[in-house]
């Protein structure tokens, strides 16, 4: 079959170049966007005159046809013909003719590709973006029941200061929200309309690119034919999008997979959910979350790949800019499953509250909160405080005990000890405050959850924060459903 730009050579092509050249095995997944453009392409050709109605209704027809025949499995896709494009076309031109021939005038395969390509991500933008949001509600409805229920907040994996199970949830929300707020960033940027930019100067034929645009659901027409062409920002953006999500997903299969250990015993993932050993019959293991965080890289080195593939290409279209869409298909259908598991796995979490409980009373998380009291109430400098505090933990240790469980008498005259050798230093250290160290007033102190309520500044653990918290990301998720 000759190709339809063979007119200007006059051997075949090798068919190692036509194996090596060809991205129809890959690019017909953009048929329906093709399909879509080229039947408001005809209509556009119909009202500039180069159609007349009866050549208009014998396209959209056999485009419509050939559409069910792709839906329906019965299209025969031929390496001849190269690309998604071509393929189409010739499909139409057998079915009706002439007319079949006229679709490709005033337009390129550069800014056809452009625009299938760019349509493509868009709509795929727009399911991530349903995706996201599904999670971060599951997410939130699974926070909402667990905004006093203690455990350890870490940094550097180590015990820091008491938070609730919800607020750590809705730290992951937060993450999300940004990554639906980079979609749709990326979707405002991809708001112009390529077709009719043709090969890249434009065309003679007074296209009306503005209602084509318009017609197939952009807010304008792009402003630069050889930009239009030869730009893959909106595939660059959706990847890197695609890369911050994984980032994100592969941060909570972390602490997932964490969780899950005998060593935390924080949650469990239900059955269905997790396999076993071929060899040891009592593993339970969190393939899910395991191959979350492993699937990131793929994420990762697709954004790389096209990256490098732009960086050097001189403007216009270059056949390197074949090399954008596997990776784009492959990213965007990694993020796609990723998401979809995720959201379903945690649906079916068991929450182990008591074990989160138990593990707040290993790594003194309130000694922050001790010297706080002593900052606040004793007015000791708080660097002096650290100091104090510091010492009480390491008796704690030398004692085999959490802070949290320390003997309070003996803590509180240790206290009342180390403020009298500051009063000759600090005149506003004064007997009076001494008196305020209490048995009870520490007690309190040292309590776990007093330590997590305390934190009701904006942005803090303290549960009614975390409701605000929640109830705002609640509504924002309604907005922009």
């Amino acid at each position: 079959m000759a190709k339809l730009w063979a007119g200007r050579f006059q051997t075949d092509t090798n068919a190692l170049l036509d194996e090596f050249n060809a991205s129809l095995p890959f690019d017909k997944n953009l048929w329906e966007e093709d399909i879509q453009g080229s039947i408001e392409h005809a209509k556009m050709l119909y009202s500039i005159g180069l159609l007349d109605i009866h050549e208009l209704d014998s396209i959209a027809q056999g485009l419509q046809e050939i559409k069910q025949e792709i839906m329906q499995g019965t299209f025969t896709f031929s390496l001849q013909d190269e690309d998604i494009h071509m393929a189409i076309e010739q499909a139409l031109s057998k079915k009706i003719g002439s007319a079949g021939k006229k679709l490709h005038t005033a337009r390129s395969r550069n800014d056809q590709v452009a625009l299938d390509f760019k349509l493509y991500c868009r709509k795929q933008n727009l399911i991530l973006q349903k995706l996201l949001s599904e999670l971060m509600e599951a997410l939130l409805m699974i926070a909402q029941h667990h905004t006093n229920t203690l455990m350890p907040g870490m940094t550097h994996l180590q015990h820091a200061q008491p938070v609730s199970f919800g607020y750590h949830l809705v730290a992951w929300c937060v993450g999300l929200k940004r990554d639906i707020e980079r979609l749709q960033a990326s979707m405002q940027r991809s708001d112009d309309c390529p077709l009719g930019s043709a090969a890249l100067a434009g065309t003679p034929y007074g296209n009306e690119r503005e209602n084509l645009a318009l017609s197939l659901g952009f807010k304008t027409a792009s402003l630069n034919a050889m930009d239009s062409v030869g730009q893959r920002d909106f595939a660059l953006d959706i990847l890197y999008d695609i890369a911050m999500i994984m980032l994100h997903i592969s941060r909570m299969a972390e602490e997932l997979i964490l969780w899950s250990s005998y060593e935390f015993r924080f949650i469990t993932f239900a059955d269905s959910f997790a396999t076993g050993s071929s060899i040891m019959p009592q593993k339970k293991n969190p393939d899910v979350a395991e191959l979350l965080r492993g699937k990131t890289g793929r994420a990762y080195g697709n954004l790389m790949a096209l990256l490098t593939t732009m960086k050097a290409l001189p403007f216009a279209y270059n056949k390197d800019m074949q090399e954008d869409k596997e990776g784009v298909f492959d990213s965007i259908q990694t993020a796609t499953i990723s998401l979809r598991i995720l959201t379903e796995s945690l649906k079916t979490l068991t929450i182990n509250v008591e074990n989160m409980r138990k593990m707040c009373e290993v790594g003194h998380l309130v000694a922050t909160d001790l010297a706080d009291f002593l900052a606040q109430e004793c007015h000791v400098p708080f660097r002096e405080a650290h100091h104090i505090v510091g010492i009480c933990v390491q008796y704690a240790e030398s004692q085999g005990k959490d802070l949290s469980n320390i003997n309070i008498e003996m803590l509180c005259a240790f206290l009342q000890q180390e403020l009298a050798k500051l009063t000759t230093q600090d005149s506003n250290i004064t007997e009076s405050i001494i008196a305020t160290i209490t048995h009870d007033r520490l007690k309190t102190i040292l309590n776990l959850e007093h330590s997590m309520q305390r934190r009701s500044s904006l942005g803090g653990c303290a549960s009614d924060e975390v409701k605000r918290q929640i109830h705002l990301l609640l509504q924002w998720l309604r907005s922009i459903a």
